[in-house]
């Protein structure tokens, strides 16, 4: 057995064999240390960024309650900038229509976005499920606008007439677009969570005697619940953080709506709508701002609380 010379040696009586292999730990140490790196300082800019957008909100939202307390903008159910007289910024009306429009959309899309993520993992193979697959992905990217003016000439009127209202705009129609939107996320995310579960589950039920779809809903659905989980808030995301399509079928108007048929406003519209004829450094404008900072605290309360299900989900799991 040829002996190694010790480490302070003549490097020419090292073995070629012997250099080759510390030249290759040397080159896989710089690359391992490079990606840490360029993943470090990503994650470090994004953080940043984030921070970034969060105090910009902070700064001019605050600005807001210098003028307006707290509770009269939290509670308050009129959103009227523009009163002749004494203005009145209530987010109540707002709010409520962001959250019903979402939670219709969500109402619609979670059930109907699994049992077709169940359908596309479990029984479709082959070159069907790609094309499937690949549709329901390309259908994600769909732009909004043309959404909303599908809403807005399609849906719009079958509302008015099956329900017999004057206008089909208002929450119903919104609901139904955001759903529309939300689903191919979830179908999308709660596949690839169905899709890695091992097959060794399916085999165990199968040699138990379950048949196919009982064993895709009794046992493989459980065990995917973290990543059906994560499309579900993707999914709400999707919604709650939508603009133009909410903009062209809901109605716009900014009170508490008494049914799911009544016009409503949401947050992301007002912002939308105001923001660009809004002077600068007003109440008004500041108000806006607030506005933003609601959203980004309802977006990430509904993470936090969704990271800690999961959490909780692979504890469980694991025990």
């Amino acid at each position: 057995m040829p002996s190694v010379p010790p480490a302070g040696g003549d490097a020419s009586q090292v073995p070629a064999g012997l250099q080759s292999s510390r030249s290759a730990m040397r080159l896989r140490r710089t690359m391992d240390w490079s990606v840490r790196a360029v993943f470090l300082g990503a994650a470090v800019v994004g953080s940043a960024v984030l921070l970034g957008i969060l105090v910009y909100l902070a700064v001019y939202g605050l600005r807001t309650f210098k003028e307006i307390s707290p509770l009269s903008f939290l509670f308050g159910a009129v959103w009227n900038p523009d009163a002749y007289g004494k203005p009145s910024f209530g987010l109540l009306p707002l709010l409520v229509g962001s959250l019903t429009t979402t939670a219709l959309a969500l109402a619609i899309a979670v059930p109907s976005g699994i049992a077709s993520a169940v359908f596309l993992s479990e029984r479709l193979k082959g070159r069907v499920r790609i094309a499937v697959k690949t549709a329901v992905e390309l259908f994600a990217g769909f732009p909004s606008v043309v959404l909303g003016f599908f809403g807005l000439v399609v849906l719009a009127p079958l509302i008015a007439r099956v329900f017999h209202v004057n206008s089909g705009l208002g929450i119903l129609n919104a609901g139904l677009l955001l759903a529309l939107m939300a689903m191919p996320t979830i179908i999308s995310v709660a596949d690839d969570a169905l899709r890695v579960v091992p097959q060794s589950y399916r085999e165990a039920a199968y040699a138990l005697g379950a048949t196919p779809w009982t064993t895709a809903i009794r046992v493989v659905l459980p065990a995917a619940k973290s990543g059906i989980l994560a499309g579900t808030m993707l999914g709400f995301g999707r919604a709650v953080g939508e603009t133009m399509a909410v903009l062209m079928v809901a109605g716009n108007a900014s009170w508490i709506p008494k049914s799911l048929l009544d016009p409503a406003r949401t947050i992301t519209t007002t912002i939308a709508i105001e923001l660009g004829e809004t002077p600068f450094h007003t109440t008004h404008f500041y108000s806006l701002f607030a506005l933003g900072l609601v959203l980004f605290f309802i977006t990430l309360g509904t993470n936090l609380l969704a990271e800690s299900m999961i959490k909780r989900e692979k504890r469980s799991f694991m025990l």
